[in-house]
């Protein structure tokens, strides 16, 4: 079995997913990421052979964000001819650069982000745009501008839903209710924001995992597999469609999706 075997519906958004997304982060930023070993950022020929590997294995999902050094743009090149295969996540809020990141969170930013990722992405709309939180999630919610401009945007067309990726349950809430999706860190060693997931269960709401392995950091016992320790906490919870990992090394890729096709498939 493939992962192709078991897309399931993210919400309410009309979307299928893959259980398994992938992130790339590392395809356009090798500053400021927090992962326990260092990385070359992947080369053309390096990162298309990813991404048809992952198309091959049944991940149809990808997601990026402006905060990701050149990871749209290439996005943008790399997809030319398979770009309706896919779901494309975004972002809006954060800007990296100069090794630096700085939030904007007013209606004009928002607005600019957005055109910015279309054409970066080389396409007339993206499936799902998030907000990039600084951490301060409930006063970006009630406070800012982001949220109500990201739904005039769906209403036009230009994003196909929207929610928000928050580092605190309240905001994950607060984003469910008013929007389509959250993205939530959840791993062994971080449960904070299950509420969060316990919501989007009660309320058909999307829920995309990030920090699934814990950006790398995962160690258990000896004998007892971390990742598939990871991917079967995820997956036993019904809210949860995909979890996000970010890696560039092919036998990673294909290691997790045969795992999470296997827990699955075992509880199918």
């Amino acid at each position: 079995m493939t992962l192709h075997d078991f897309h399931r519906p993210l919400g309410s958004t009309g979307f299928d997913v893959s259980p398994l997304g992938l992130g790339t982060v590392k395809l356009g930023r090798d500053q400021g990421v927090k992962y326990p070993n260092g990385f070359t950022i992947p080369d053309d020929q390096q990162a298309l052979a990813l991404i048809n590997q992952a198309r091959d294995l049944g991940i149809n999902l990808l997601d990026t964000a402006p905060a990701y050094g050149i990871s749209e743009e290439r996005l943008g090149h790399l997809l030319q001819g398979q770009r309706d295969e896919w779901v494309i996540v975004s972002k809006v809020g954060e800007e990296f650069v100069a090794g630096e990141s700085a939030y904007d969170f007013s209606a004009a930013h928002t607005r600019f982000s957005v055109d910015r990722s279309l054409q970066r992405l080389r396409t007339d709309h993206i499936e799902l745009v998030l907000v990039h939180s600084n951490g301060d999630d409930v006063a970006i919610l009630q406070e800012e501008e982001v949220y109500a401009t990201l739904a005039a945007l769906k209403q036009e067309g230009k994003i196909g839903g929207f929610g928000f990726s928050g580092k605190t349950a309240e905001g994950g809430i607060l984003a469910l209710e008013q929007g389509d999706c959250a993205m939530v860190t959840y791993n062994l060693n971080e449960r904070d924001e299950l509420p969060v997931l316990d919501y989007a269960a009660q309320h058909n709401k999307g829920i995309l995992i990030k920090k699934a392995l814990a950006s790398g950091h995962i160690c258990l016992a000896d004998g007892i597999d971390p990742v598939q320790a990871s991917f079967a906490m995820i997956f036993a919870h019904p809210a949860a469609a995909s979890a996000i990992v970010g890696t560039i090394n092919p036998k990673h890729l294909q290691a997790n999706a045969e795992c999470v096709a296997k827990i699955l498939s075992s509880r199918s």
